[in-house]
């Protein structure tokens, strides 16, 4: 089961759909839900707030929620939060999306040691930046190119360039 679908997480979610079908059937909970509103702290209001726990946190609470007692009655399952770099990395003006993320993370090694001794794994992965139309209409939004928009963004990742959704889901 995969939630969301949403900018990155439904570009990151179509590539794991085609990953999934080249395995044959898996039992994979992802969270991928939510957008991110970000900005100055005291400009977050606590609406913003709520929405983004709701959507990234709590999503990921009540979809494993539904699925946790029968993967540790059978003895096996696999859940993968799918959270941003933002968890363990936050930057100025990330707030609430960083927190939320940073929750998760929190989240996933929880369950990672209550499903242990039942043979369910619990993983956490964390997304960086991905080639996706949400950062077409950032760059847009920001009324410069494209490629310069690009180019800022992966000045800082080691390989000089964008992940791409396929890449992230078949570490999945």
């Amino acid at each position: 089961a995969i939630a969301g679908d949403v900018g990155v997480a439904a570009d990151i979610k179509r590539a794991y759909d085609e990953a999934m079908r080249a395995l044959g059937k898996i039992d994979i909970v992802v969270n991928n839900a939510g957008t991110s509103r970000t900005g100055a702290f005291e400009d977050i209001t606590d609406e913003i707030w709520r929405d983004d726990f709701d959507q990234k946190l709590f999503a990921a609470i009540r979809l494993t929620r539904l699925v946790w007692p029968q993967m540790k009655e059978r003895r096996w399952g696999r859940v993968i939060n799918t959270l941003n770099i933002g968890a363990k990395a936050p930057r100025a003006r990330s707030a609430p999306t960083s927190i939320t993320r940073a929750a998760g993370l929190a989240l996933t090694k929880v369950l990672a040691g209550e499903g242990a001794p039942h043979n369910v794994l619990v993983n956490a992965l964390l997304v960086g930046f991905i080639e996706a139309d949400q950062h077409v209409q950032a760059a847009a939004r920001a009324g410069i190119a494209l490629k310069d928009y690009v180019s800022a963004r992966t000045k800082e990742i080691p390989l000089g360039r964008a992940g791409k959704a396929e890449e992230f889901a078949n570490l999945a």
